[in-house]
């Protein structure tokens, strides 16, 4: 299949890669022209310099760039140079408007749009092992299926344009409010004079267990915060989660109280730590810090 792929980050630039490896033929763009080029070197696919060359006679369009203006910049450069009948799926975690906007814009000019945020972070990008939420056409997303299985471990049609990121904004809330009450129980086993990693084989067999636990227990007990997914990114999830809930009616007491804590483990330094950093604003409360 030709693919064009724009925004080759720590994301993008794993998965563009599987799809070299499963033998398609891909062109990278990035915005960041040294990134692509490096990208196209270690890779084997194609360098392109613009985002139109990316596009050139593709029949499936890729983008995982940062917010919502840049999806519509990326995608309104990419239609004019797409084959009749392409498909875009965009995994950039954007709101539910601007998939729906993005859908009828390449409706409109022959293309089926996908939205499609992912869940797995960059290890899941890495290990081709990411789950996919995915908005739009089913018929697109059925053509555009076995290219992003290259990368993934599960793809779900979660129904009409924007689905897909709204289902990403129900992950987005269940990790803030699981990722803090882990922070508050390492928080508690350190104050209570507790030995953590006995702690964690207690408890880490029965109802506690969970991803985060399983991955982020220890790092967070000894204060490493290097693992991925960053604060600012998270942030702009939760504000994105927070401003659909505010036209939905939905009420995210919690989601709202944590995307407080992250703001102000921004304003400890922490902009780039992973989000499991919620544990540094209670561990510099309590004198780690």
């Amino acid at each position: 299949m030709k693919i064009g792929f724009a925004g080759l980050g720590v994301m993008g630039g794993p998965m563009a890669r599987h799809l070299v490896q499963a033998g398609h033929e891909v062109a990278g763009f990035n915005r960041s022209a040294d990134k692509a080029r490096g990208w196209a070197q270690a890779s084997g696919g194609r360098f392109a310099a613009t985002v139109a060359g990316a596009a050139a006679d593709a029949d499936l369009f890729i983008l995982c760039v940062g917010n919502d203006d840049d999806v519509r910049q990326v995608v309104t450069e990419a239609l004019p140079h797409l084959n009749a009948g392409a498909v875009i799926v965009d995994h950039t975690t954007t709101s539910a408007r601007v998939a729906r906007e993005m859908s009828a814009l390449a409706g409109g000019q022959g293309c089926a749009f996908i939205d499609a945020p992912v869940s797995g972070g960059q290890a899941g990008a890495e290990n081709g092992q990411l789950s996919v939420m995915a908005g739009g056409d089913a018929g697109g997303l059925a053509k555009a299926g076995p290219a992003i299985m290259a990368y993934s471990k599960a793809v779900q049609h979660m129904g009409p344009s924007g689905a897909g990121q709204l289902t990403k904004m129900v992950n987005q809330i269940a990790i803030a409010g699981v990722v803090q009450g882990l922070a508050e129980a390492v928080h508690f086993a350190e104050v209570a004079g507790l030995d953590t990693d006995a702690v964690y084989e207690a408890i880490s067999k029965g109802a506690a267990q969970s991803w985060q636990m399983d991955n982020r227990w220890k790092t967070m007990a000894e204060g490493r915060f290097d693992f991925g997914f960053a604060v600012d990114w998270m942030r702009k999830d939760l504000g994105l989660v927070l401003d659909e809930a505010q036209s939905n009616g939905a009420r995210l007491e919690l989601t709202a109280l944590v995307d407080q804590f992250y703001s102000e483990v921004q304003s400890m330094g922490g902009s780039r730590w992973d989000t499991s950093s919620l544990a540094a604003r209670l561990q510099a409360r309590n004198g780690r810090g």
